[in-house]
């Protein structure tokens, strides 16, 4: 965290500690959260994006974060294979949060899954990390891998398809 006693700055007989409002909406950007607040013995400070910060405590700052990186996002879907068509995400199975995709436990192992693949209900398809929490997105049933929609190290949003199974 910044030195929140670091150049505050008077506006409106409110100290705000832009350095800190600056740290907090660079977390926001990098954890996809929408809110985040800490709070120390007589101010709080709420920095949120996409909302409006309710003035509960004698000092409440809100500023909205800078927008995530669009670029990597939109280029997700470009990188999709092209055997599959929008129409084909049907069976998609789609990411239940913000995070990194990572389609084999370590670097040097071999993928969970690939393309034609047979799986089992609950075998895991890949994982997710999001805030260093390695999550395992498993198969909602059994069927074979269609299509993989994502690669090693892609950046994924919430409810973004990633592995077709039929």
């Amino acid at each position: 965290m910044a030195d929140t006693k670091a150049k505050p700055a008077r506006k409106g007989g409110i100290n705000i500690d832009t350095a800190l409002v600056r740290e907090l909406a660079d977390i926001l950007a990098e954890t996809g959260l929408t809110e985040i607040e800490v709070e120390d013995d007589d101010r709080k400070i709420r920095v949120s994006r996409g909302g409006v910060a309710a003035a509960a405590a004698p000092v409440t700052v809100a500023a909205p974060a800078a927008p995530a990186p669009a670029a990597p996002a939109a280029a997700a879907p470009a990188e999709a294979p092209a055997e599959a068509a929008p129409a084909d995400h049907a069976n998609a199975v789609k990411s239940p949060m913000v995070g990194t995709a990572y389609l084999a436990p370590d670097p040097g192992s071999p993928s969970f899954v690939s393309v034609g693949d047979a799986v089992k209900k609950g075998d895991t398809l890949l994982i997710v990390e999001a805030m260093k929490v390695m999550n395992p997105i498993t198969a909602p049933a059994d069927g074979t891998v269609k299509a993989m929609l994502v690669d090693n190290g892609d950046p994924v949003e919430f409810d973004q398809p990633l592995v077709v199974v039929a």
